[in-house]
C-alpha cells in the first residue's frame, strides 16, 4: 500500500497514528502540496488534491482519513483495533472521531488560516476559540470517565484527538482541563505518536532548510 500525506497535516497525522498502532507497513510518499513539481504529480493521479490518500494493493484510491483507518483496521487483524466489534462501542468511537473533526480540527483549521490573513476578524477569531474552548470543555469531562477517550481502550477517536490537542495545546490554556492534561501527558508517551513526532520533527527541519519532499 501507498500513503500519499504531509507530517504537518492534522488528518495526516491522524491516519500515521492508525498505521502505526495497526503495525501495517505501507510506502510512505510524502506530498508538498506548495511545490508546483509535487502538486501536478499527484493531482494526475488524485485530481482533488486531497490528503491524506490511501491507494490499496489492489490499487484502489481511498481518500478521507476515517475511510482509511477504517480500512486498515478491517483488513488487518496486527496490533490495536480501532474500531471495536461491539455495535453500541463503535457507534461512540464513530461518533467521537466525526465530532472532533468537524468541531476541533476543521475549527483549527480555520482559525489558522484567519491569523494569517493580512485583515484578521477579531470577532470571528473569537468566535472560533469560544467553539474550540467549548469543545474542549466537554472532551474534558468525557475524559473523566475513561482512560482513553472512548474507554481502555486506544481507538480511532483517540488519533483524531491527539494531533489536534497536540497543535492546540500552545494557544489555548490546556491547564485549565485536568482531564486534558493527563490525557495529553499520556499520549506523549505512546509509542505511534512518538513514530508520527519523528516525522514532524523531520519536516519542520527539512521546510526550515528549504527541502521540498518528492513523492
Amino acid at each position: 500500500m501507498e500513503l500519499f500525506y504531509h507530517p504537518l497535516s492534522r488528518y495526516s497525522q491522524k491516519v500515521l497514528l492508525a498505521f502505526y498502532e495497526k503495525q501495517v507497513n505501507f510506502y510512505p510518499r510524502i506530498i508538498e502540496l506548495s511545490d508546483p513539481y509535487s502538486r501536478n504529480r499527484f493531482t494526475q493521479q488524485y485530481p482533488s488534491g486531497k490528503l491524506p490518500l490511501l491507494k490499496t494493493r489492489s490499487a484502489k484510491l481511498l481518500p478521507e482519513s476515517t475511510i482509511i483507518i477504517e480500512y486498515i483496521d478491517h483488513q488487518f487483524a496486527t496490533g490495536t483495533q480501532l474500531i471495536p466489534t461491539d455495535f453500541e462501542h463503535a457507534l461512540q468511537v464513530r461518533l467521537c472521531d466525526r465530532i472532533i473533526d468537524n468541531d476541533v480540527s476543521n475549527k483549527l483549521y480555520t482559525l489558522e488560516r484567519m491569523q494569517t490573513r493580512v485583515e484578521q476578524v477579531p470577532l470571528k477569531i473569537k468566535q472560533l476559540e469560544n467553539e474550540i474552548h467549548a469543545s474542549f470543555q466537554s472532551l474534558n469531562e468525557q475524559l473523566s470517565h475513561y482512560h482513553w477517550l472512548c474507554g481502555d481502550a486506544f481507538t480511532m477517536a483517540d488519533c483524531a484527538l491527539i494531533p489536534c490537542i497536540m497543535g492546540a495545546r500552545k494557544r489555548f490554556k490546556l491547564y485549565q482541563f485536568d482531564q486534558l492534561v493527563r490525557y495529553l501527558h499520556q499520549a506523549e508517551t505512546r509509542g505511534s505518536w512518538i513514530q508520527v513526532q519523528q516525522e514532524i520533527e523531520l519536516a519542520k527541519t527539512t521546510a526550515l532548510i528549504g527541502f521540498r519532499p518528492i513523492p
